[in-house]
Formats: structure tokens, sequence, C-alpha cells
């Protein structure tokens, strides 16, 4: 069945920026480390930024259109039976201050006609899913048996290295869960170049690939072609999406070298540079791959976010300049990853659960599905406990359905999860919440609207 695009026009009052939660007195003390910590952030500049590079933009995802696609992260097994970030850096998040009750953050929306706009050919399938089919959709998950996959009917997968190791393998896992479900999941892997390099599983031929750093380097030709080569080795996998490109500024507000550019992940911060990032979306688009910008609004920290606290003391005219790079290239990118960091001169909290600094990635377009980082990261999960990191094996069920509830409240479209089993939990939650009230059910079907019509347009839903 075969599907036609439609404009998706996200409500503006669900753009509107959330209510903000009260700060603990731990966010307190930060604050009072960080002496120009106000919480509130210029939007209408951002906002003005944002529509003059929009307007710039060159969109290249209709060349995704033509083809398949699948792709993304990577991860180890932890003594608990979880799944934690691979030691490539990733962004995740920094704990600190108590969560705000999801209800506070949640306003009300208007109706939206023919709901989210979808286009008819698209009904349906769309009046047939349940809430808790919805709900599934909105979830990536680490790599299972295709059968936990196949009963769970997630929207996503997340593919590590090691997977890749029995190709042969893997495609047939890909290709049981493609057939079994009406709706394929994205595929994702982090294929970055150099030092994140997943497909160096795959054949000696590609055991080295150029960083973003190298390719920053390189004519915009040589880049499209060399991503192009690359994102056929991703499809022959069964691969369809690539979570990269980095978008990090390459230096934090100092001037010095960033995290990122020490890693050689960093495309850099400046504009003029978007001409080659697009150069690589578009090689991938050619080859049927979509791809993620991450990690928004740009991680200039030197805390790697996946394992410990991560705190940015950035000034907003940084955050905006950097938020300008992410902005160039919005219509060429159809996903964005949000950053686990604390930008305490904007928010106490991490910009994965800021109503605020989401509503920022969504303005770049309105059908922009926003992805969060891995939501199992320690440094996350410590946040909403209130703690400075997370000691236990088994974290509280209050908490983790805390953790769901926040995700949710402040504007995230699909849920990151390492920890396979947390990820069914996180389906009931959603579901549990949708039956309860009517507006987390429409921020459900709302963030479901998108992700099939980004899948539409990729070519993953046919």
């Amino acid at each position: 069945m075969k599907f036609r695009t439609a404009v998706f026009i996200v409500s503006s009052a669900f753009c509107a920026v959330f209510a903000q939660p009260v700060p603990s007195a731990l966010d307190s003390a930060v604050m009072q480390v960080s002496p120009d910590t106000s919480q509130d952030i210029v939007l209408q500049d951002l906002s003005a930024m944002a529509a003059k590079a929009a307007a710039d933009s060159v969109t290249v995802n209709e060349s995704v259109a033509s083809t398949g696609t699948d792709a993304e992260s990577t991860a180890g097994t932890t003594s608990a039976g979880a799944v934690s970030a691979e030691s490539a850096p990733e962004s995740a998040a920094e704990p600190t201050a108590t969560a705000a009750t999801a209800t506070e953050s949640i306003q009300d929306t208007a109706a939206v006609p023919n709901p989210y706009d979808l286009p008819d050919a698209l009904m349906p399938l769309w009046n047939s899913m349940s809430i808790k089919q919805k709900a599934a959709q909105m979830v990536m998950v680490y790599m299972t048996p295709a059968s936990f996959m196949i009963d769970n009917e997630f929207g996503g997968i997340l593919v590590m290295r090691s997977h890749l190791k029995d190709l042969e393998k893997f495609k047939d896992v890909i290709s049981t869960i493609n057939d079994s479900l009406a709706i394929p999941p994205v595929v994702a892997v982090d294929q970055e170049g150099g030092r994140v390099n997943r497909i160096s599983s795959i054949s000696p031929q590609w055991a080295r690939t150029p960083s973003a750093k190298a390719m920053r380097k390189m004519e915009a030709d040589s880049i499209q072609q060399l991503a192009q080569q690359i994102g056929n080795v991703l499809k022959e996998a069964g691969i369809n999406m690539n979570l990269a490109p980095v978008l990090d500024p390459a230096k934090d507000s100092r001037g010095k070298r960033s995290f990122m550019e020490e890693s050689d992940r960093s495309w850099g911060e400046d504009t003029t540079n978007a001409y080659k990032v697009r150069a690589f979306v578009k090689g991938m688009a050619q080859s049927g791959i979509v791809c993620v910008s991450k990690h928004f609004p740009g991680y200039d920290s030197w805390t790697n976010s996946d394992h410990q606290i991560a705190i940015s003391t950035t000034p907003k005219k940084s955050i905006k300049k950097n938020v300008a790079f992410f902005n160039a290239l919005a219509a060429d990118i159809p996903i964005t990853m949000m950053s686990s960091v604390r930008f305490v001169r904007v928010s106490n909290r991490p910009a994965v659960f800021e109503p605020k600094i989401i509503s920022l990635a969504r303005r770049m377009s309105p059908e922009t599905v926003i992805l969060t980082d891995d939501l199992w990261g320690v440094s996350l999960r410590a946040w909403i406990s209130g703690t400075e990191r997370v000691t236990s094996k088994n974290y509280p069920s209050k908490d983790f359905k805390k953790l769901v509830q926040t995700a949710l409240s402040a504007g995230n479209d699909m849920f990151m999860i390492t920890y396979p089993q947390k990820a069914v939990e996180m389906v009931k939650i959603l579901t549990a919440m949708s039956n309860q009230n009517a507006k987390y059910k429409q921020r459900i079907e709302e963030s479901c609207a998108r992700i099939l019509k980004m899948k539409y347009r990729a070519g993953i839903l046919k």
C-alpha cells in the first residue's frame, strides 16, 4: 500500500513553552555556582534565526523517499541485564533536581483535523491502530530477537557494532521483522565515521572511515560520494537510519576545543559550513538512508553525559549560535536528537526534558521528529531521582514512570532506550497515561503521526 505525503501541522498551542518546574535544593546550588543562570531564553531571536535558515536551506528529504532505509546507535550489556551506551561518546544527561510532575507541563491543544493532517490513504492504517500500537511506535529499543520486536511492535531498532559481525544473520532478523509488521521499524546505527564507525564489523574495506572532522576538510562533491558509498553499505545490511551528523560545536564558549571536537566527531559550528553537512546528508539520502542531527542545542560540555552529570554554563549568545547551525539544516534532516546536558543558563532541566528547548527544535520545522538519546543513561535516571548518581541495579518503578512522563510532557516524539524489558514497560506506561488523560492521548497521537509520516517520506512505510 502506498501513501502520499502530507504536510503535518503541529498545533500552535503544543509548540508553546510549557510550564517550568520549581528548582530543587540541588538545582539551586548549581545555579549559585553559575551566577548567570536566568531561566529566560530569548525565543524570539532564535525563532527569527530559524525562519531565515529554513528559507536558505535546500531540502534533500525527497531523495530519500525514492528508496528504502535503516540505521542507529551502539551499546554493551551490563551485569544488571540492561544495555548501556557504547564507549564512543553519545549524549545523555545530568541529574541534580527533582523533576516536576508531568501533568503540570501538559497544556491544552486545539483539535487537529483528519487527525494531524494525515493523508487520506494513510487513514485506514491509522484507524486500525490501538493506542498501545501508537505508543509502541514512539519507542526505539536495543536490538533483540525478532520475536521480541514483532510481539511488541516497536517503532525503532537500535543496532550495535556487535550485531553486524554476523551480517547474514542480522539481515535475516531484519527481514523477518519487516515482513511481519504492518509498520516496519526504523533500523538505526551510529555511523558518524572516524572513532564511531559501526560498519567496521562488516568488512575490512571499511575498517577505517573519515571522521566528521576529516570530512570538514573535503570538497562537498567528495563528501557526497563517500556518504553515498557508506549509505549503500548500510542499506545492503538492512539499515535505514544514520544517527549522524553531529552538529555539536567544535569549540566551547571560551574558544577551547570541545569534547566532540577532541573526539573528531563535530562538523563544526559555523553555518557557512552547512553546505558540506548537506552534502553528507544528500549522499546518505541517495542510498535511502535517513539522517539524524544531534545533539540539540549543541553539546559543548567536557563531561560524557551518558555516564555522569553533564552541566554546561554556555551563555545564551553561544547557544543561539549553536542553534543556528541546526536551523540551517532543519529542512534537510527530518529527525533531531536532543542533548541530555543541562544548560543551566537556560533551564535547570536536562535539555531532553526541557519543553522550552524542545520547542526551539520544533520551531525549526513543525514535522521534525524529536528523538531522545538513551533514556536509560545513568545521569538522566539520577536527575529524575534527585540524586547525584544511581547506585542500585533496580531502578524504582515510580522513578521510571516519572522519567517517561517527563519525556512525553517535554515534547519528545521518539524515546530511545537500551534496556529491552524497560522498553516494554515504557509502552505500558504511555498506554496507561493515554487511558487516564485525553491530553496524554493527544500527545501520543501527535508523535505517532509525525513518525509515520517520516517513515512514509523515507520509503520505510510503503
